[in-house]
């Protein structure tokens, strides 16, 4: 089975189809990318500032249409990346077992940059990776708890989302550095 990483926000519209799509680019061909909101409506095109920003960032979006989170899902993840505190309850709520391997994103951005990457090559770099950010979790110490919170840019302007859209790649830099040196 492919390692997975879920993106989950509340409506499956903004935050989550941005992080598959710049996902997608960051992390080429090492995961399979998928995203889900909370609350979604099942089969809604993404939000057209989101695909526009998405658009930029090379993809090509067209083909998004929304989805609900769902518990196989989690189960299925290897990793769950979600846009804020409330929607990570949701999830573990949802499929407990998922608990060690879901995070918001900015946590999970936060905690890779501060991880030791593996010291040697490691047969799969994405469980590597949360591997590492599980021992930086136990080293830090916690944040703001609003800075774990990714801004839902939903009513916003075209640069509210492209603000939105910088900072999910800020976060999942991290992440590809980690899987890289883990690789």
């Amino acid at each position: 089975m492919a390692d997975r990483v879920l993106f989950v926000c509340h409506a499956n519209l903004c935050r989550s189809p941005m992080a598959e799509h710049l996902a997608r680019r960051l992390l080429a061909e090492q995961v399979t990318v998928a995203s889900a909101g909370t609350d979604a409506i099942d089969g809604l095109s993404m939000h057209p500032y989101a695909l526009e920003v998405a658009t930029e960032s090379g993809a090509d979006p067209s083909a998004f249409r929304t989805r609900g989170l769902r518990p196989e899902y989690l189960i299925d993840a290897t990793l769950v990346l979600t846009a804020t505190r409330r929607q990570r309850s949701i999830c573990t709520a949802l499929a407990p077992s998922a608990l060690h391997r879901t995070f918001t994103l900015r946590q999970f951005g936060r905690l890779a940059a501060a991880a030791e990457p593996p010291a040697e090559p490691a047969g799969d770099p994405l469980r590597a990776a949360i591997a590492a950010v599980a021992q930086a979790r136990g080293r830090l110490q916690p944040a703001a708890p609003d800075a774990d919170d990714l801004r839902d840019p939903i009513g916003g302007t075209s640069a509210d989302f492209r603000r939105c859209a910088e900072e999910i790649e800020r976060s999942l830099r991290p992440l590809a550095a980690l899987i890289g040196a883990a690789g």
